[in-house]
């Protein structure tokens, strides 16, 4: 079965295409990309008025699985995913057990391969437990399908050990990702340090202790030359350092989530547990910090976070509930709506921070980019149509959404995996065969 997308306008800064194009599909491969292509035997989807995209891909997601399925598991995650109009995700090793050695990242693998929507890339733990101590073995997790290393949900406090490992990672060809936090300085915070914790009696995170250990990782960076991403960026302070770190030319690379971008911690006023998270919603100055980065290209991806946590486990007090927000199915709409159609950045800039930054990090050559031979991993989207959050329709397990109720403008409306329709919301995603 062949499929032909028809009347889109394609968006892929990547290949450098932005013009109306159908796209045909054969072997899960795209095979022609033209002004007008016809044909009797192929499946087709009328993309008029709509935008076609290379297949989004959020490089930072927390599927639970194996080990606490009660949360998420590969299957409602990965279908999470389609619904928000990402093709492929990466996902962190704090699993139980953490995926520290081949068997578990080979279980991921496989269990992906049985019940996933959506394209699957394990990362790795950096460290044996996540515990900070002893390399894993890198070079076996590599072989075995491990995309990136990574000890998320940990920051890796022991610099000699980070070095270690970059000077792997450098020999191996991958990438290390890092939770940027001074443990010491952070000292058991459940919000930020500021005006608000202060009125609300919570103990604060300062944002410096973010900055500390931004501050370490670039230098490790440039000293041993070896690229190094840094996970969910919240402050003005981490800004700046990337922003001077990269005109020096050190292989840094950054993300941001929608929830850091849009909400501040004066929020918390309501003790929702639903907007704990690590690292913490900062304050507006921040949120415009980051927004001018993204803006100007200093941080280069959009990822999630997304961290699924059961309603049990988020409905206690403040201070007991776990960080962690599930973000998969409202990030493209909150970026459409709330910078895309503001005009504050372009449609190919969400692309480019969506799809091909995530790509070209990742080392995934197949991927983020609309061209003759690539995989067929494309997203639909429609900036125009208009939902309203609800989480109770989320296709993930968890509803630990703070956005729930937003009325947003702009939305993926269909994902194609390989050349198979995995989401749609179209009424009438097909026309018949002639």
């Amino acid at each position: 079965m062949t499929l032909l997308i028809k009347n889109g306008h394609v968006k892929d800064p990547c290949s450098k295409l932005d013009k109306k194009l159908d796209i045909l599909i054969k072997n899960n491969k795209i095979a022609e990309i033209k002004e007008k292509i016809e044909g009797e035997d192929h499946q087709i989807v009328d993309a008029s008025g709509m935008f076609i995209t290379p297949g989004l891909i959020d490089m930072h997601v927390h599927l639970r699985d194996p080990g606490q399925e009660h949360k998420e598991t590969i299957e409602t995650g990965s279908k999470a995913a389609a619904a928000g109009g990402f093709t492929s995700i990466a996902c962190m090793p704090n699993t139980f057990p953490v995926n520290d050695n081949s068997g578990v990242t080979k279980y991921i693998i496989s269990k992906a391969k049985k019940s996933a929507s959506v394209n699957i890339f394990p990362i790795a733990a950096l460290s044996m437990g996540q515990k900070g101590e002893l390399l894993t073995e890198m070079a076996d997790l590599i072989d075995s399908g491990a995309i990136a290393f990574s000890d998320d949900g940990m920051p890796v406090s022991n610099s000699q050990l980070m070095r270690r490992g970059l000077e792997y990672a450098k020999r191996g060809g991958t990438l290390i990702i890092d939770h940027c936090e001074d443990l010491d300085l952070s000292s058991n915070g459940v919000m930020n340090e500021g005006h608000y914790s202060y009125l609300l009696g919570l103990q604060g995170i300062p944002d410096y202790s973010e900055d500390v250990m931004v501050a370490r990782n670039i230098i490790l960076a440039e000293k041993i030359n070896a690229p190094i991403h840094l996970a969910h960026i919240s402050t003005q302070g981490s800004v700046e350092l990337i922003k001077s770190a990269k005109n020096k030319g050190i292989p840094i690379t950054s993300e941001v989530t929608p929830h850091h971008l849009f909400l501040d911690d004066s929020l918390l006023t309501s003790y929702s547990t639903d907007l704990k998270v690590n690292p913490p919603i900062r304050t507006k100055q921040d949120n415009q910090s980051l927004i001018k980065a993204v803006k100007q290209g200093i941080i280069d991806v959009f990822a999630t976070d997304h961290a699924p946590h059961s309603p049990d486990e988020k409905g206690v007090e403040f201070n007991e509930a776990p960080f962690g927000i599930n973000g998969l199915e409202t990030a493209v709409s909150l970026i459409l709506d709330n910078l895309v159609n503001k005009k504050i950045i372009s449609l190919n800039r969400l692309v480019e921070m969506f799809s091909c930054n995530p790509a070209k990090i990742l080392g995934l050559d197949s991927k983020g980019k609309i061209k003759i031979g690539a995989d067929a991993d494309l997203t639909i989207i429609d900036t125009e149509k208009k939902i309203t959050v609800d989480v109770k329709k989320f296709q993930s397990k968890s509803r630990n959404n703070p956005f729930n109720n937003w009325k947003l403008k702009g939305a993926p409306v269909m994902t194609i995996v390989s050349g198979k329709v995995v989401y749609s919301s179209l009424k009438k995603p097909f026309s018949p065969k002639k």
